[in-house]
């Protein structure tokens, strides 16, 4: 045992370190000792030494199951820096060809390899089992090890087949390791590893150079991302988004602003992968565009900045991509935008999957909204949902602790909230909390009879989002908690009795609220430049009497109040509008920019920076395929059903086709709906009205016309006059 006395020496000689960070020595001794070990241990927290430094110094070889291929080359190219020898480390994957495999086995059998980098569907394929039963191995670690957990945020099934495994090829030692887990997710890794017993070694998950932030997602993301990089000039950051779609878009449209970006997912090919990660680590690029497949396990010191363009699925998974930024202990800006309806999006993508899984999905989103709609300190917050507390109230490195928002007394309302648990027999979720607290008679409430209760309706004066932000600030405070086991199920704590007892002073602060469907322009709430905004209504009155077209065909309202706020001055720019494409702009837009131009020389106007971050054009698969659809005069129902949209939704979308120049005919259609003396009629209401409201329609037609047949004609006139 002598050479594993004096680790410190080992960390010299091998890593270049003088000490150990945190808990490293007491979990390497552990390890040594021959003992099954879990490790929690934050992002940048020098998870991976805890198990490289014993590999090197044991007999045999370490098997290190990873989930990620990227992450297996970039720590095996780190540990042969540590060696003359290359063989001492080495990975087994997909990747490797015939002769390549052969030299890793080769290697392993000959004692020259210390770590194995092992994918778990490698480790599991039959001939790699006999393979691994000739082996001295001296232990097992399995990295990212909440993948092994349907709780966790990137739940692996061939995860669940590890221990079978282990069991087959010989027993060793197991040290398990996770950045990011609850106490639901810890109890599952360890009870499927085989490993109950084992040594736990918790590190904290406070990261103080970290800033949180949560901003509304608006129309306008795309120009805030760009506007936030300029502010942060040859900054290293990772973009996050849910789509491949979306990755590639906003890519293109950084670099369309002169941003050094490239777009990283699972759809691009090998090499393209592997170099887009070199040219981050190597700052031949500044920004990465991603999916999570990125980032997991690169040990690139610097990143200053991770933005969420969607919200995460979870908070484990939140807190894991956030914790790339800043892990020198330098800058680390994580901002977030937040929408609800992307919430509603990813729990419709649940359906179809089964029902307990749609379940833990839909637990692990409502506690990402909590964080996101949150306005208490949002490390606090963060920390709490891994079972760490926090005792500060302000961390004055967060958005809500940097804007605090005005505290109410909620004494009497925290006293409601408890007692309604209570009285329900703590044996429900928070929605169900709240439903009986409001008085909302959902099935759930009506099966169980607590529509009967004499607390049903006792907080009805106050809505869902205050007993939300009650119960979630009375969550922090100590007073009721989560069950682990039944997850989500609220509970009450011996404080909690006590409080409905004994009340004392509760201050808690409202939710923040999201409203982001309209942006400023739109919601007339900008600053709209009036006498430009008059100027653009007499043009546009101008052009329609010429073209003898209503003036809205030409432009919407909502697309001039635009202009009178952004001033644009190019068909370039003019595409930017809301309600403006490439056929309008080369349409119109000429004389609409002209005017604007001389009014901004005019009045020594300085234009906002908005207009000069440029848009790339959009090439949104989904509109495209309407279009062609349409141009093969497929029924529009069919394209319903087969994009799985709605009428509705349908509608919408070729609503906004239509609206930004583009032309579509869909007389086909309409002719089976409506004889030709209706389209005539509703054509006429059109070709007269002021305005093209599909409410004022209803209100002039509606006895005779479905909300569906106007909208159709309205798709009719506005494409013949206008495109």
């Amino acid at each position: 045992m002598s050479k594993h006395t004096d680790l410190t020496q080992q960390l010299k000689h091998y890593f270049g370190f003088d000490t150990f960070k945190g808990d490293q020595e007491a979990i390497i001794r552990n390890l040594l000792r021959g003992r099954d070990t879990f490790v929690l241990m934050p992002t940048g927290g020098g998870k991976s030494l805890c198990y490289q430094l014993p590999a090197l110094i044991m007999d045999g070889t370490a098997i290190v199951i990873s989930p990620l291929i990227a992450l297996m080359k970039n720590q095996v190219d780190a540990i042969r820096q540590v060696s003359a020898d290359d063989g001492i480390a080495h990975f087994m994957n997909s990747s490797l060809n015939r002769a390549a495999l052969d030299q890793v086995k080769s290697d392993v059998l000959a004692g020259r390899t210390k770590l194995l980098y092992v994918a778990p569907e490698s480790l599991t394929k039959e001939e790699n089992v006999e393979f691994f039963r000739q082996v001295k191995i001296s232990f097992y670690a399995v990295d990212e090890a909440h993948c092994i957990s349907e709780w966790g945020h990137d739940f692996r099934p061939e995860y669940r087949r590890i221990r079978p495994i282990i069991n087959v090829i010989g027993q060793a030692p197991v040290i398990a390791l996770t950045a990011t887990a609850t106490d639901k997710v810890r109890d599952d890794i360890k009870k499927n590893l085989g490993m109950p017993q084992a040594d736990e070694f918790k590190s904290s998950f406070n990261r103080p150079n970290l800033y949180y932030e949560v901003r509304p997602k608006t129309k306008d993301i795309d120009k805030d991302i760009v506007r936030f990089i300029r502010q942060n000039p040859g900054k290293s950051g990772i973009i996050y988004c849910l789509s491949r779609r979306k990755v590639e878009e906003l890519a293109e449209v950084l670099r369309a602003n002169d941003i050094n970006a490239r777009a990283y997912h699972a759809g691009m090919d090998t090499p393209t992968r592997t170099q887009t990660q070199d040219d981050f680590i190597m700052e031949e690029i500044d920004v990465i565009v991603a999916t999570i497949a990125f980032g997991m396990g690169i040990d690139k010191p610097d990143v200053r900045f991770v933005i969420h363009y969607d919200i995460p699925k979870s908070l484990e998974g939140y807190y894991q991509e956030t914790g790339r930024a800043g892990r020198d202990g330098g800058e680390g800006k994580c901002i977030t935008f937040y929408a609800y309806r992307d919430l509603q999006k990813l729990e419709k993508f649940m359906e179809g999957k089964p029902v307990a899984e749609q379940d833990i999905g839909r637990q692990l989103l409502q506690e990402t909204a909590a964080y996101a709609e949150t306005s208490v300190c949002r490390r606090r917050v963060l920390l709490h949902y891994f079972g760490e507390h926090y005792p500060l109230d302000n961390c004055g490195n967060c958005d809500n602790c940097l804007h605090p928002r005005q505290r109410i007394e909620a004494r009497e309302d925290l006293v409601l909230a408890l007692t309604v648990v209570r009285d329900i027999k703590e044996n429900f979720k928070v929605n169900h909390v709240i439903d009986v607290l409001t008085g909302h008679p959902t099935e759930e409430v009506l099966a169980h009879k607590h529509d009967e209760l004499e607390c049903f309706g006792c907080g009805d004066k106050h809505e869902a989002r205050h007993w939300n932000a009650v119960l979630r600030q009375a969550m922090l405070a100590g007073y009721v908690y989560k069950e682990v086991e039944n997850y989500g199920l609220i509970k009450l704590t011996t404080a909690g009795k006590h409080f409905i007892k004994h009340p004392t002073d509760f201050y808690i602060s409202e939710d923040n609220e999201f409203d982001t469907d309209v942006t400023e322009a739109e919601s007339g709430s900008g600053a709209i430049d009036t006498e430009l905004l008059a100027m653009l209504r007499d043009l546009r009155k101008r052009v329609a009497r010429e073209k003898k077209i209503p003036p809205y065909v030409i432009f919407q309202d909502t697309s001039l109040d635009a202009m009178a706020t952004l001033y644009p001055i190019t068909t370039d720019e003019l595409k930017n509008i809301p309600g403006v494409g490439e056929g309008k702009a080369r349409r119109y837009g000429d004389a609409f920019c002209r005017l604007i131009a001389k009014h901004c020389e005019e009045n020594d106007i300085d234009r906002p920076e908005d207009m000069r971050v440029r848009t790339v054009a959009n090439k949104s698969k989904i509109k495209v395929s309407i279009i062609q659809a349409i141009d093969r005069k497929v029924s529009l129902d069919d394209i319903c059903s087969t994009r799985g949209l709605e009428m509705d939704e349908l509608l919408d979308e070729i609503d906004a086709i239509v609206d930004s120049g583009t032309k579509v005919d869909i007389n086909y259609y309409i002719n089976e709906e409506l004889d030709a003396d209706q389209v005539d009629d509703i054509f006429e209401y059109f070709r007269e009205s002021e305005t093209d409201d599909i409410d004022d329609a209803l209100d002039e037609l509606g006895d005779e016309y479905t909300e569906e047949q106007i909208r159709l004609v309205r798709i009719k006139f506005i494409s013949e006059l206008g495109n």
